[in-house]
């Protein structure tokens, strides 16, 4: 269909989809999964083309994936996988989807249970090394299902991120030069004395932890539906290592790109899927996503998985409420 940004669709009925798929409930080794059967029937709005993805699991930079999309607002919600609460895009072939015209009149469909026992069967790997659960999901299976690495110097990606409005021109460039940046500076580390490095050889942003020894902690309590404030990049720095961790939760340039901006709780993460193993992760701390404060991708090529970030108490402050103009008068 060669689907764009915008373009309304609406998402297959059971029995449409489950033609498409193996014995495996996949196809192109894409997992359908059972928190996508909400959708079913439903009409959804191209939110990005998921023409390439970051890799993840093994660190490869940029992989290419075939006639897939991102819609608006669909994220999984971890029903079927043990509660994760990763939240993450799910990815929508265009085989699961058909475009349909905004004036066209909606036609209600019955359900038709018979997608869900096949799904619901795969949602588990073989159980890991002393017997654990572990759980196969779109995220832990990603490496499947786009095998073929797509390096920069592909120039095709960008015009299909333009083509497809994933990126505008300049925003597209943008990308360009931040890859090169960065690819420059990891060899200036590796080949140059540390004298002729670029801001001390770090990538695009500058960022660097200045904690040394054990980080820093702070508990708010936060729950759903409160008003918090990212806190200034250079507070933030003042609680992370070298490594950009605090108590192993990264911090990063793109992160960086929200500071100071308030936004509301979506949901405290206590447990999520390991993409690389798919065991399922307790959080020894939890952490916070944020209603609408998502990754851009603007620092990966444009990337658009479109992550929520995780983010630690400490680098938060809560807000007041404002008070309503009827009330304060």
């Amino acid at each position: 269909m060669k689907l764009r940004v915008g373009d309304l669709v609406e998402v297959r009925s059971e029995a449409e989809i489950l033609a498409t798929l193996d014995e495996k409930g996949e196809l192109d080794n894409l997992p359908f999964m059972p928190e996508m059967l909400r959708y079913s029937g439903r009409r959804l709005t191209v939110h990005k083309v998921a023409h390439k993805t970051c890799d993840t699991i093994t660190r490869t930079g940029l992989r290419r994936m075939d006639d897939t999309v991102h819609l608006l607002e669909a994220r999984c919600d971890g029903s079927g996988h043990g509660g994760c609460q990763t939240a993450c895009l799910l990815y929508w072939k265009e085989a699961w989807l058909k475009k349909v015209d905004p004036a066209e009149p909606t036609v209600e469909r019955a359900r038709e249970p018979r997608l869900l026992p096949l799904l619901e069967v795969n949602t588990r790997k073989e159980p890991g090394p002393g017997g654990g659960e572990r759980f196969s999901c779109q995220a832990t299976e990603l490496l499947r299902a786009a095998p073929r690495s797509l390096p920069l110097k592909s120039p095709g990606q960008f015009v299909t991120d333009v083509r497809s409005g994933n990126a505008s021109v300049g925003r597209a460039v943008y990308g360009v030069l931040v890859a090169l940046y960065n690819r420059y500076q990891g060899l200036s580390r590796r080949l140059l004395p540390a004298w002729l490095h670029i801001r001390g050889g770090l990538p695009w942003g500058g960022v660097r932890g200045t904690v040394t020894g054990r980080t820093p902690v702070e508990l708010l309590d936060l729950r759903p539906g409160e008003l918090v404030r990212i806190k200034p990049k250079e507070k933030i720095l003042a609680t992370v290592n070298e490594e950009l961790l605090n108590r192993g939760m990264s911090f990063n340039e793109e992160m960086a790109r929200h500071c100071g901006r308030t936004a509301r709780v979506r949901a405290r993460v206590e447990r999520c899927v390991d993409e690389a193993t798919g065991r399922m992760l307790e959080m020894k701390t939890a952490c916070i996503v944020l209603d609408n404060v998502a990754c851009t991708g603007m620092d990966l090529l444009n990337c658009p998985r479109g992550f929520y970030p995780f983010w630690r108490e400490i680098w938060l402050e809560r807000v007041e409420e404002p008070v309503p103009a009827e009330e304060s008068a």
